[in-house]
């Protein structure tokens, strides 16, 4: 099992140039990653690219420009950073498949005068495999007495000592944060002396362990949303070449109703359709071709993180760590990019020409190719559905009737945590080791709103009961504490570390965390803004967005009071019950209208936009910062991906 896992990690780390390991891995701008060598060859077999002083990429013609073009061609791959994460995944691998799974390693030293006496203890720090003759020796050593050894099984395991660049006898322990750099105590006492924030590798552990988990989840959503373009790209692909071969049948049908004089036209019409099918399912082959190497490329973004997080090391973790912060590891998608003569095809279809097949022999025409492009900047996020997550529990006394949904990434899980009210109860819903899990707090009263306080505390309106309950999800679900209101209120929002937003009957009040109010926003040119503010979230500019169920409008107003804008239309686009209201990553905002049964989407200035989806018994929805939406019904979460 080990050498096929081994055998795999190879291959997803061979460069699709030369087929090879990587050897000096390089990452540009776009985020694909060749050998240095690689690079250099193919800036040669471009002029174009010698001539615009930028280094193309092989895959997606991506442009990454060069530092110091002034430079001879030969160097300008130097100048791309090195994928330390690429190398570091290589050397991991690479050590994995040197080492026996056993401990029938040969002892290092041994191994210099000729012998191959078998290995017994590991000696991480001086990374060479001892026998027991070697290990007394080693013990006794004054350069080498002090130092752990271990089981030649647990090498791979073992704490790995990083020296400092600078100070060569000296290892890497500390780090300073107002630096971002690591340091020897050497380091820390000439060059951070002055520095507020140096702390141990050691003490660094969890928040490193912190980090990489997020990037690892991070990752994995990107992973899933590129799987599922695919996924529809391959349906598009498929639904080309069958409107191909029924094209193609019209026209030949069609010529053999026509005399043979005809048969010139139609093999100019097929002559002019080849060409324009094969482009389109070669730019669909080639967004296809993209794809898949971006998947590529989180695997093994992936595969790091995960060996740096098994690891005991925290230098494992640490270099991992770095690789992020240091920017030397960069992330994004690699957008589709049209030049400025190449026009995407969207579709193609054949348009018989019926009349003149049957009156007009001379100047027959069987029909016309008609191509439609998309045009540039029209391409639009779909929701694709992706999960259901049932909201139901054994212990559910009556059938759960869920009213607002919020989503956390609790050590790497995501975590659904949902309101009940029938069931009078705040629950989590997450998967572990590919299981449905759930987890429930019981509350005095029926909860409503819910909205994400931290990382990983979440706070909970109980109206009836005027309590706003804070709990902390671990995944599962932990009381922390309980605050008495002077109103009902039904909606949360979190402002700022010590305020936060509610909502009650004809109130939206800002209160601090002891649920005092601090200040009411009612009216505005003595007009009542609110009736049943009953969602509300805060976008991205710290204003509140207000979903209200009597007044049927959305009101974005300030912390102090002042009323940016007001959704309120009449016609097709008034909303009649508005319900759950979220923002996306680029502050365009969300909104449930359970009567109509559909989803809106408003820009950030509260103007129409467009219906995004439709979907029954819709309540509370959440939009997480990956670009997730998730959709609250009566019984189920929805999870849908913008794609």
């Amino acid at each position: 099992m080990a050498t096929s896992q081994i055998r795999k990690g190879r291959e997803s780390l061979t460069c699709v140039i030369c087929q090879e390991l990587y050897t000096d891995p390089c990452t540009l701008r776009c985020d694909h990653t060749f050998c240095r060598k690689c690079v250099t060859g193919y800036i040669q077999t471009r002029p174009d690219a010698v001539q615009s002083k930028t280094i193309p990429c092989a895959f997606c013609r991506q442009d990454t420009k060069v530092p110091h073009p002034s430079r001879p061609v030969e160097e300008w791959s130097g100048q791309i950073k090195p994928s330390i994460t690429i190398q570091g995944l290589i050397d991991t691998l690479g050590t994995e498949g040197d080492v026996p799974e056993t401990s029938s390693t040969c002892c290092t030293i041994c191994q210099q005068i000729g012998d191959t006496t078998p290995g017994a203890l590991w000696c991480p720090e001086c990374e060479v495999a001892l026998c027991d003759r070697c290990v007394k020796t080693h013990r006794v050593s004054p350069t080498s007495q002090n130092h752990d050894l271990c089981d030649l099984s647990s090498r791979s395991k073992g704490r790995r000592r990083v020296k400092c660049t600078e100070h060569k006898s000296n290892n890497v322990e500390f780090h300073c944060k107002d630096c971002q750099k690591p340091a020897c105590q050497t380091c820390c006492i000439i060059y951070h002396r002055t520095c507020k924030t140096v702390v141990t590798i050691e003490s660094m552990k969890p928040e490193i362990e912190t980090a990489l988990l997020e990037k690892r989840f991070d990752m994995g959503k990107r992973l899933k949303v590129r799987s599922k373009k695919i996924e529809m790209k391959n349906e598009k692909l498929q639904k080309s070449l069958r409107s191909t071969e029924l094209t193609v049948q019209k026209i030949k049908s069609i010529s053999q109703t026509a005399i043979h004089k005809i048969k010139e036209n139609e093999t100019q019409l097929l002559d002019k359709l080849n060409p324009i099918t094969q482009t389109y399912a070669g730019q669909l082959h080639s967004v296809l071709e993209l794809d898949e190497i971006e998947m590529q490329m989180y695997r093994q973004h992936c595969e790091f993180i995960d060996q740096a997080l098994v690891s005991d090391c925290e230098m494992d973790l640490y270099d991992t760590y770095q690789a992020w912060e240091s920017g030397s590891v960069e992330l994004g998608d690699v957008r589709d990019t049209d030049t400025a003569d190449t026009r995407r095809i969207d579709d193609i279809r054949f348009i018989p020409d019926t009349d003149n097949v049957q009156h007009i022999l001379d100047d027959l025409q069987l029909g016309g190719i008609d191509v439609t492009y998309q045009a540039r900047g029209t391409c639009l996020p779909s929701p694709v559905l992706v999960d259901t997550i049932d909201g139901r529990m054994a212990d559910d006394e009556k059938k759960p009737s869920l009213r607002d949904v919020t989503v956390l990434v609790v050590d790497g899980i995501q975590t659904v945590v949902v309101t009940d009210m029938k069931n009078k109860c705040v629950k989590s819903l997450y998967t572990r080791d590919n299981q449905l899990c759930h987890s429930r707090r019981p509350l005095d009263d029926p909860p409503w709103g819910v909205t994400l306080l931290k990382e990983k505390q979440v706070m909970v309106a109980v109206p009836d009961s005027r309590q706003i309950v804070t709990v902390e999800v671990t995944p599962d679900l932990v009381l922390l504490s309980t605050i008495t209101t002077s109103k009902k209120y039904c909606s949360l929002a979190v402002l700022s570390p010590s305020s936060l937003a509610a909502g009650a009957a004809s109130y939206v009040d800002i209160l601090d965390m002891a649920g005092h109010v601090l200040r009411s926003v009612t009216t505005h040119n003595n007009e009542i803004l609110f009736t049943y503010p009953a969602y509300m979230c805060v976008n991205n500019k710290g204003n509140i967005l207000v979903s209200d169920l009597q007044k049927t409008s959305v009101t974005c107003v300030t912390s102090e009071g002042g009323v940016m804008w007001r959704y309120a239309p009449t016609g097709d686009r008034a909303v009649s019950c508005p319900c759950g209201i979220t923002t996306t990553g680029t502050g365009g905002i969300l909104l449930v209208d359970t009567s109509t049964n559909k989803v809106m989407w408003l820009t950030e200035s509260g103007k129409y936009f467009r219906d995004l989806l439709m979907s029954k018994d819709m309540y509370g929805n959440f939009c997480d910062k990956y670009g997730t939406f998730f959709l609250c019904t009566n019984t189920e979460v929805e999870e849908y991906m913008l794609v």
